[in-house]
């Protein structure tokens, strides 16, 4: 097995195991390998040391649990096993520049310090369109779904739009030519692990002979301003792992500030019924930003 293999094993073992008190020796374990030679051959291939990694993947995920979680800064700090809130708050300042508190209050949430996960290969990044768009008065309907901080990523977003497309749309005579998906994560039931964020999704049409296909939606607004755009077409379970893309690789690389607001997925059925029972699913999708970054998007052979 070649080294990239190796390296490449550990990084996606560990995605799926920052919230779990590892150690350097736990993942040379279920890597085959010693502790050294694995240190080594990690920092050959990445250009990183193993542990500052993980230390810096886990605070990326902390950060994530401040901005959208209910969870106290002390909480947090244990679900990542660090041993106090004193670490916690001196190593996240370091990362960040500014401490949990204030980072969790900030207005807008800023890409710095967000540390994106080591991907290697030729790995297909999705190019932004940065766009400004007006305040757009929509009808829709709302569903609320209570969910955990790490299990925001696994839940599949094809589940949703498939309830709702299914209870909403499918008898309907008229398709509308747009449809809008507008979603956001807000901090849940504190102290509850299984819903300490609170995600909320809004199928919308904008008002007008296409919004009676919508029965019982309700006024709501598609609110103006900068957006990145970034466009999907591809199966519709993959979507979910889209958004995390997005989100995890995306964002810091291109030093992206997002600011308050609902990210916005755009459909075009184009009054074609058999949109919703297809696999393929073709769809634009936007996060809110302070401003358009003036940056290049680099390759993520190396992070």
């Amino acid at each position: 097995m070649i080294k990239t293999d190796i390296v490449n094993g550990v990084l996606n073992w560990l995605e799926d195991h920052l919230d779990l008190p590892l150690l350097l020796d736990d993942v040379a374990v279920k890597s085959g390998y010693s502790k050294w030679h694995l240190q080594r051959i990690f920092r050959d291939v990445t250009g990183q040391r193993l542990g500052a990694y993980i230390r810096a993947r886990r605070l990326s995920r902390a950060a994530a649990a401040l901005r959208a979680g209910s969870h106290t800064i002390l909480d947090i700090a244990l679900r990542y096993h660090f041993d106090s809130q004193q670490t916690f708050t001196r190593t996240f300042k370091r990362q960040f520049g500014i401490t949990p508190a204030v980072y969790r209050h900030s207005a807008c949430w800023p890409a710095k310090g967000l540390c994106p996960p080591i991907r290697l290969g030729e790995t297909q990044l999705p190019q932004p369109d940065f766009i400004n768009i007006p305040d757009t008065p929509l009808m829709g309907v709302t569903r609320i779904y209570p969910s955990s901080i790490e299990r925001v990523g696994r839940f599949s977003h094809s589940d949703i739009l498939s309830h709702f497309w299914r209870q909403y749309l499918a008898g309907a005579d008229v398709i509308p030519p747009v449809l809008y998906g507008l979603h956001r994560l807000e901090p849940g039931i504190t102290n509850d692990n299984e819903r300490d964020v609170i995600r909320d999704y809004t199928l919308a049409t904008q008002i007008g002979t296409f919004s009676q296909s919508l029965p019982k939606a309700q006024p709501c607004m598609l609110e103006g301003g900068d957006y990145a755009q970034f466009n999907y077409e591809g199966h519709i379970e993959d979507f979910q792992n889209f958004i995390i893309l997005i989100y995890d690789t995306m964002v810091p690389l291109l030093g992206l500030t997002r600011r308050r607001g609902l990210d916005i997925e755009r459909f075009h059925p184009r009054n074609d019924k058999a949109f919703f029972s297809q696999n393929i699913l073709r769809c634009d999708y936007l996060i809110p930003i302070v401003k358009r970054p003036e940056v290049n998007v680099p390759r993520l052979d190396k992070a």
